[in-house]
């Protein structure tokens, strides 16, 4: 059953209804100050569970982005598991003209490596593989690639 509408009636559609709201203050704001490169996250963290080999075939897409970024510089790998061999690093189809692997010498731990290795800048990414990251190790990986202008991305595997 219909209801006619009076002439004098005009009904407004869900869309025009709420594109009249007045916007949120909240949403102005955020809209009036968008993101900015000067600030980026410089710090990310995944972590991949399961099967070694299952978690090397989901991290392939992504360090090959990485390998291949138009950055200058290099992707930095801090101790990588043993799994991730250059014949891997081949088969999954990494630029590895722009990687470079580091492991740690001596007394020096894959943290200190990684913060020198965003320190200096010479890096577009630093990856590494430190489990478990304690916030103070975390808040230094965060201070090194900020005075680096690098990113710095921690792989959990478990």
């Amino acid at each position: 059953m219909q209801f006619p509408l009076s002439s004098q009636q005009a009904q407004m559609s869900l869309f025009e209804a709420f594109m009249s709201a007045p916007v949120a203050p909240r949403f102005k704001e955020a809209v009036e100050s968008p993101w900015t490169v000067a600030d980026p996250d410089v710090f990310s963290e995944m972590s991949l569970r399961g099967a070694a080999g299952n978690c090397l075939n989901l991290l392939a897409p992504m360090l090959r982005e990485l390998s291949e970024e138009q950055d200058a510089r290099w992707m930095t790998l801090i101790a990588p598991p043993a799994s991730l061999t250059q014949a891997w690093l081949r088969d999954a189809g990494l630029n590895r003209e722009r990687i470079l692997l580091l492991q740690p010498r001596g007394t020096q731990s894959a943290q200190q490596l990684a913060c020198e290795a965003l320190r200096l800048g010479r890096s577009h990414t630093v990856v590494s593989w430190l489990n478990p990251l304690p916030a103070v190790a975390r808040q230094q990986l965060i201070t090194a690639a900020r005075q680096g202008g690098a990113q710095s991305l921690n792989i959990r595997l478990g």
